[in-house]
């Protein structure tokens, strides 16, 4: 029992007894499903925060103390993410609470833990209901390439894949493989056999998983996101291997989303890079969300970058900038910069699908538990640390003196040591990574005495 949140809850939800902080989130959750909130706030001596058709709102009786936001999160986490949380100060991760499936990020703040909730469609949306352009449900039908979709935070990106996979899983015998951070949409196999596999719960790496994932029998592959040089060349190996790939990238052109995927690697390596783009390449769409004047909700707006014969040679001769004159002049072929999609698609007499029916929270279509082998052993994962959290947290849990991080932050690349390494990523900086049971400070010590 918590003894303050309690009466407090109860004001809340006069209906309903609420014994435990636990039950208390899932009345809240429900009450946010009730009344049409996408957003759940929740921080310690601060009233209960919601988002409601884009602005802010409070409930001014619902509050919870610091230590309930403390019992909140242990009754959340597994121990791998409370792990997570405990060296890196959040926690991102995706939940079902209540049979409704939500996005939550857990991170520390001046008022304690605070728990920020986004509440996900209870049924995958389809792309016409997306208001998304019916090429997208081309794109689906290729077996073999890579489609990259990209945008800013927040642009709908996990939306539209979503979208596309849930278009082939409806309707081909396919082999799909998820590798997200976190698993928001849960699919159901339909036609297609469907298996997610999530970031630091499922596979360590997006490295690694990509390394599994070849030897597992895919047809099509979904990758959260594509951040690292291993991670991009390993994807572009699978789309040349024959496999459909659907990857996001956070850029606002299919220009810059050329050039941030060869500048990922070094100058000699790129010549390569682009060639494998060259062959791989099927489709860049970049979405942006505006209002629509006429509908009064917002819309996606995309640009789309088709691999045909004069993209892939650009491509392949690093000529990017060029881009946008193939596009402008492309339109036969489906391509579209955003000025030109506007006009001829989104100025077109149609009827769109408002967001708040297609979004409003509902029971998941498909309910089912997440299981965890006892033949897997996790351990503490694998966590990785920049130089300043890591003499942060170093200074926090040991009372390291200062003058000792000097000589561990020069350490050559790929330096090891019983409890962690050390090494040098692409942009010169130290990374300290600890493995199984290793703590930031035993490493830090072990290599600053070197």
């Amino acid at each position: 029992m918590f003894p303050a949140a309690a009466p407090r809850a109860a004001a809340l939800f006069p209906y309903v007894q609420v014994p435990a902080m636990n039950e208390t989130f899932h009345r809240i959750i429900s009450q946010a499903v009730t009344h049409g909130w996408s957003d759940v706030h929740l921080t310690g001596g601060h009233p209960v925060v919601y988002r409601k058709d884009g602005d802010i709102g409070m409930l001014r009786n619902a509050v919870l103390a610091p230590a309930e936001m403390d019992e909140l999160a242990r009754a959340l986490l597994n121990p791998h993410r409370a792990d997570i949380l405990r060296r890196r100060w959040s926690v991102d991760f995706a939940h079902t609470v209540a049979g409704i499936r939500v996005r939550m990020n857990i991170f520390s703040t001046t008022r304690g833990l605070s728990l920020a909730v986004r509440l996900l469609a209870g049924r995958i949306p389809t792309l016409a209901h997306l208001n998304l352009h019916p090429s997208l449900e081309e794109f689906t039908r290729l077996r073999a390439g890579l489609i990259l979709v990209c945008g800013a935070t927040g642009s709908g990106k996990t939306t539209t894949m979503a979208a596309m996979l849930d278009e082939i899983n409806r309707n081909r015998p396919a082999h799909i493989i998820t590798l997200e951070d976190p698993i928001e949409y849960r699919f159901a196999s339909k036609k297609a056999f469907v298996e997610q596999r999530e970031l630091g719960a499922h596979f360590p790496s997006f490295e690694r998983g990509l390394l599994d994932v070849l030897r597992e029998d895919p047809d099509v592959i979904l990758v959260g996101e594509l951040r690292e040089a291993e991670t991009i060349r390993l994807a572009l190996s699978a789309a040349e291997s024959g496999h459909l790939v659907i990857a996001s990238l956070h850029s606002a052109t299919p220009e810059e989303a050329l050039y941030r995927l060869c500048n990922a690697f070094p100058l000699e390596a790129q010549d390569l890079v682009r060639h494998q783009l060259s062959s791989t390449l099927h489709a860049i769409v970049v979405q942006q969300l505006r209002m629509h004047p006429v509908a009064r909700f917002r819309v996606p707006v995309l640009s789309l970058l088709i691999g045909t014969h004069p993209v892939r040679m650009l491509v392949r001769e690093g000529r990017f900038a060029q881009l946008h004159s193939i596009m402008e002049m492309g339109r036969g072929e489906g391509m579209y910069t955003m000025e030109a999609y506007h006009e001829d698609y989104l100025n077109r007499p149609q009827r769109f699908s408002a967001p708040s029916n297609v979004f409003r929270p509902a029971p998941e279509e498909e309910q089912f538990p997440d299981h965890e082998s006892p033949l897997v052993d996790r351990g503490l994962g694998t966590t990785h640390y920049a130089p300043e959290a890591a003499r942060h947290l170093a200074r926090s849990g040991a009372n390291l003196p200062d003058a000792s991080y000097g000589d561990a932050a020069q350490l050559d690349v790929g330096t090891s040591g019983t409890s962690g390494t050390a090494r040098t990523d692409e942009h010169g900086e130290t990374v300290y990574t600890l493995t199984d049971e290793g703590r930031l400070e035993d490493v830090l010590r072990e290599f600053s005495s070197r």
